[in-house]
């Protein structure tokens, strides 16, 4: 920064248009470490031991994989269309998200040339499911394509699992996180329901 930029930040109440400067220079950081934030909030909820021992997802990589998907996916409809600084933390929450995906793949010793393809796959599958996610949302109060969606995605058996459940959980998820100020989730706060014991 030229020095007469910075003498004149110094100076009180000076320098509004050096200040915007600064804010700029400093924010990525601030998003970056807010949708890292908001996806270990997601990460955290999706490990909880009830997905897995009431309502039935797999307790393997797959299964692991759909309920980290659709919590990064909630959170990334709530933010969706609410401004500039929301579309920048969730672009980091997205990226924070993907980057977590490839560290798991080479922590399981999947190949350079490979974890490209899987990655593609994944990606295509994330936005699929985020899309049909937000669609079923929309068709509520009635939650039978929520509970079809989940059926078909999260649960590994679904006649031995609970959709009705997960889908419930979901649209109470939905509402918490629409209710939260926006504020908070741009603080890096998210709001979860409590996950089935």
């Amino acid at each position: 920064m030229p020095r007469g930029e910075m003498a004149r930040l110094s100076q009180p109440g000076g320098g509004s248009e050096a200040k915007m400067a600064l804010g700029r220079l400093f924010r990525p950081k601030e998003e970056a470490a807010i949708g890292r934030e908001l996806y270990a909030s997601a990460a955290r909820q999706a490990r909880e031991p009830g997905f897995y021992t009431r309502l039935g997802a797999p307790d393997t990589v797959e299964g692991r994989f759909e309920m980290f998907s659709l919590h990064v996916a909630l959170l990334l409809l709530r933010l969706k269309g609410e401004g500039k600084a929301a579309a920048e933390v969730a672009q980091h929450l997205f990226e924070t998200y993907v980057k977590s995906l490839d560290d798991a793949l080479r922590d399981m010793g999947v190949g350079d040339v490979s974890v490209g393809k899987r990655m593609r796959k994944l990606g295509e599958a994330f936005y699929g499911r985020m899309r049909s996610c937000e669609l079923a949302l929309a068709a509520r109060p009635d939650l039978a394509e929520l509970q079809a969606l989940m059926a078909r995605t999260a649960l590994e058996d679904a006649a031995a699992g609970r959709p009705d459940l997960l889908a419930e959980y979901v649209s109470r998820a939905a509402d918490g996180l629409a209710a939260l100020p926006l504020e908070d989730l741009l603080a890096g706060k998210a709001a979860w329901p409590k996950a089935p014991a």
